[in-house]
């Protein structure tokens, strides 16, 4: 995989909470943004595929009974 940089301005206290991190794990200021940007785009590329999951069952009239979401609502609100 090829590697681009990138500039960007970021504010001085993250700037540097991304310094000490990387200095904890004796790694440099990029690795660390790198794992950042990595988790974040795993969770958003994720929840849009939720999202589009979603939509599909929606338009397939794939919807929970009454019956289920109450005992799922339930199922979760026992426990509190």
């Amino acid at each position: 995989m090829s590697k681009e940089n990138i500039t960007f301005q970021i504010d001085s206290d993250r700037k540097a909470a991304l310094d000490k991190i990387a200095a904890r794990i004796n790694r440099d200021r990029s690795y660390v943004i790198n794992e950042a940007i990595a988790a974040y785009l795993e969770i958003y590329q994720w929840q849009i595929k939720e999202i589009q999951k979603g939509i599909a069952e929606a338009d397939s009239e794939d919807f929970a009974s009454d019956e289920e979401v109450k005992a799922t609502f339930a199922r979760l609100t026992d426990s509190y």
